[in-house]
């Protein structure tokens, strides 16, 4: 691949031209990286809900033409200028958020939240120079995530790329780069659930089931699946829930009815809806003295909620949550490694596979709500 460095690359890539249309497999250019960037092959990809809600565009202003795409792994093709820490060959996952090891985010020991490279959905072009690396005919296609692995190559700021293990199943592992760790993360990283202790999660798509897929690995003796949806019970059980409460099937608040069940309420709680009503019914049924609730689901940004102040008085604990607080060039390759030791069970959350052509085939699974991820082989 060294052979390419410096050179623009000809190759396919699922363009989204407009909202909720299909995406096209179209010819485009990809330049090679500048200074602190890094051009990818792209391996495998997955399709995560974030790319779904910016494709349909609903509720933030559309930016197209788009190549989305941010939970993949690829190897490293060539490096732009001051890149030290990767090489050609490398194996890597792209990260939808960064690390750029010099603010004081990243030299905190508490923050994953890079003041230079944090998620930003709006921007469509690198950072460095303020232009797109991909273009059809002379004109420019945005980026998404600053990743756009739905393209055979993409380039990528340095500090957004995790350098792997190369023994690692890329088949596998690009999961890893979005949803499932951030699941995991708020439950290993934050909850933090003893041996023993009882769980609470709310919402069982991919987020909660890699919650509780933490709270599995904790060693939780039990852990409560809250949706409304009971036809993901069954699926559910394979991720260590134990139980399962629909709020549907009650005439009380759901908080309630988990304090019933565990004398007082549980010890941790993960919300991961985003639903503000499901947020303060996750705050609200942990156990006081020394129950913590994590919120994980992101909102719309004016929603609020309410909770008594004597919640809080009485300790419980309220906290939020970013990429699981795993910082991604520090932290993401020890996720890599439980899966490879078997700590963590990946293969269970790819659910479907397409090959890169029929990768429309992905968008409809996860809007008909059949898929917990749908695995993209870029090589056909």
């Amino acid at each position: 691949m060294a052979s390419t460095a410096g050179s623009i690359i000809p190759c396919k890539a699922a363009v989204a031209w407009e909202a909720g249309k299909p995406l096209v497999i179209e010819q485009v250019e990809v330049a090679p990286p500048k200074a602190m960037e890094v051009r990818v092959k792209i391996k495998y990809t997955s399709l995560c809900h974030t790319d779904v809600y910016f494709w349909e565009a609903k509720g933030q202003a559309p930016l197209f033409p788009r190549i989305f795409g941010h939970e993949a792994a690829g190897i490293v093709e060539s490096v732009g200028e001051g890149v030290t820490d990767l090489e050609v060959g490398d194996h890597v996952l792209p990260v939808f958020t960064g690390e750029c090891k010099e603010c004081a985010h990243c030299k905190s020991q508490e923050s994953n939240m890079c003041d230079l490279l944090r998620i930003n959905t709006d921007r469509g072009v690198m950072i460095g120079d303020g232009n797109a690396r991909f273009s059809k005919n002379g004109n420019p296609i945005y980026h998404f995530l600053g990743t756009s692995t739905f393209s055979e190559y993409t380039v990528v700021h340095v500090g957004c790329l995790t350098k792997i293990d190369k023994s690692a199943p890329l088949d596998k592992v690009c999961v890893l780069s979005c949803g499932i760790s951030t699941g995991l993360g708020a439950t290993l990283n934050v909850a933090k659930p003893k041996k023993g202790s009882t769980v609470a999660i709310f919402g069982l798509g991919a987020v909660g089931l890699a919650a509780a897929e933490g709270a599995r690995i904790a060693g939780a003796s039990r852990i409560i699946g809250v949706d409304l949806n009971p036809s993901r019970f069954e699926v559910a059980k394979k991720f260590g829930i134990t139980e399962f409460v629909n709020p549907k099937d009650h005439d009380r608040p759901v908080q309630e009815v988990i304090a019933e069940m565990t004398n007082g309420g549980v010890d941790r709680s993960v919300e991961c809806t985003g639903n503000v009503k499901a947020m303060m019914s996750a705050f609200e049924c942990v156990h006081d003295g020394w129950g913590v609730a994590v919120l994980v689901g992101v909102p719309n940004k004016d929603d609020m909620f309410m909770t008594k102040p004597m919640n809080l008085l009485n300790e419980r604990t309220l906290r939020g949550t970013f990429f699981g607080n795993y910082k991604p060039r520090t932290d993401l390759p020890s996720v890599v490694d439980m899966y490879m030791k078997k700590q963590l069970e990946v293969e269970k959350f790819i659910t479907h596979s397409v090959p890169f052509s029929d990768i429309n085939k992905a968008f409809d699974y996860m809007l008909k709500g059949e898929s917990l991820r749908c695995l993209i082989s870029m090589d056909e």
